[in-house]
């Protein structure tokens, strides 16, 4: 059966990858930055990496994008200290995701693209690599991947496990190819009782499943130096420091269109209202220029200011950031923080970071993606829902007008993270014991 089962997956997968692989292609080439690195995608590394590698206990730990790369170097600062001896590798799936790994990683953390999952280049890429353990940031399941690792005997971690209203159905009705997959994990450290409770259905073993919490709250008080001065840029594009700003963080389509007209409005009650947009994927940043031109719109890109970038006071509506990796530092100044994928789209973005800042947050009905930390928010009211557009404009104009209300905000959304820190160090701990087991030394005293 299990034979067959590899053989069916295998055939489908080439099929796809086939189908496929041009629109990956175009993605990855808008993007940008693909050309780097583009071996590494089908198991070729550089002796460089290989040396590295040589004569190491290695653990490779996997993030699929950006989203995922702040939880990885919070795992890495908690688990190279009790590792001494241990290579680490970190692989993801996409550019920007590299860019930020290099950006945020030391050099001694080797970095490299996750492989195409099939078994040739999945096999050169385990026998290269030869972890002594894999570590996957949320749940991204990759049969042959898996397959090989479990003939390998690698122990393996997810780590911030979570099955989405979405996924969860999927892995239900394709259980004859994925319960055995989520068999082979040694710990899964869940967010919360309710994914637990989802990972045991679709195959995770009873005993290896662990709610340790989730590692974002974590990931937001993670203390990075910023280098980016945001008051400093506002003040050069003509934004003074008493001005109200808006920040809509990782937005989806139609939702910068709709709150550009939006702050229009709210002009009229508040003159000195500043917006600035940071969509999810900043490739998009071409069609939403032209949606505002459209209106008429005075806005600026990110990557149009440089230290000689000049604009008279009010000569701008809009700051659009076309930047990745840059969004909890372009929270700092804001006034009201809106939450993208909430309004116009489904599964809501990540609201931790403007709460880990102390920010009044409001956000759309559509949370999914983060249903239990929506609920720790509104039920410590420590941000704002709203149904529609319509309350959105009128939340956004009590909370503009009322600064008492906006610091309760912030006060109670600090609260919220300060009681769900620690997620990183229970994780760790669920790892631990396992590479004890396979003869690493671990040292407790850290």
């Amino acid at each position: 059966m299990e034979f067959k089962v590899r053989t069916f997956y295998n055939i489908l997968f080439l099929v796809l990858f086939v189908l496929s692989s041009p629109y990956y292609f175009w993605r990855m080439r808008r993007r940008g930055g693909w050309r780097t690195g583009f071996g590494q995608r089908f198991a070729l590394y550089d002796s460089q990496l290989k040396q590295a590698l040589t004569n190491r206990h290695v653990i490779w730990i996997h993030a699929v994008s950006v989203g995922e790369v702040s939880l990885c170097t919070q795992l890495i600062q908690a688990l190279e200290p009790r590792v001494p001896n241990v290579k680490i590798v970190v692989s993801c799936t996409t550019s920007t995701g590299m860019a930020e790994l290099r950006r945020r990683l030391p050099t001694r953390v080797s970095k490299i693209y996750y492989p195409v999952d099939r078994r040739k280049f999945v096999r050169r890429a385990l026998s290269t690599i030869n972890p002594e353990a894999i570590i996957l940031v949320e749940a991204e399941i990759w049969p042959n991947f898996l397959w090989r690792a479990a003939d390998l005997k690698i122990p393996l971690f997810l780590a911030n496990a979570r099955l989405s209203d979405r996924s969860y159905p999927r892995y239900r009705r394709f259980a004859f190819l994925f319960r055995r997959l989520f068999a082979s994990f040694a710990g899964v450290g869940c967010q919360n009782e309710e994914d637990a409770a989802r990972l045991r259905a679709v195959g995770c073993r009873p005993d290896a499943v662990r709610v340790v919490g989730n590692l974002k709250f974590d990931a937001a008080g993670l203390t990075e130096r910023s280098t980016l001065d945001v008051r400093g840029m506002l003040r050069q594009i003509g934004v003074s420091d008493d001005a109200l700003i808006l920040v809509a963080g990782s937005t989806h389509d139609g939702e910068e269109v709709l709150l550009v007209d939006l702050v229009r409005r709210l002009r009229g009650k508040f003159p000195k209202l500043f917006l600035i947009l940071v969509p999810r994927h900043f490739e998009r940043t071409k069609e939403i220029g032209q949606k505002l031109r459209a209106r008429g719109v005075k806005f600026l890109l990110r990557t149009e200011i440089f230290p000689s970038t000049t604009q008279p006071p009010g000569a701008l509506d809009c700051l659009l950031v076309n930047s990745t990796g840059e969004l909890k530092f372009f929270y700092e100044p804001a006034t009201v923080v809106f939450i993208g994928k909430s309004l116009t789209a489904m599964g809501g973005q990540n609201p931790i970071e403007p709460g880990a800042q102390g920010k009044a947050i409001v956000f759309g009905p559509n949370m999914q993606n983060f249903a239990d930390i929506t609920r720790a928010l509104l039920r410590k009211k420590a941000a704002v829902q709203v149904k529609s557009p319509e309350e959105l404009e009128s939340a956004l104009s009590e909370l503009l007008a009322d600064a008492e209300r906006r610091a309760a905000l912030g006060r109670a959304a600090l609260e919220v993270v300060a009681e769900n820190l620690g997620a990183v160090d229970r994780t760790v701990a669920m790892i631990l014991p396992q590479l004890e087991r396979r003869g690493i030394f671990v040292d407790r005293k850290k």
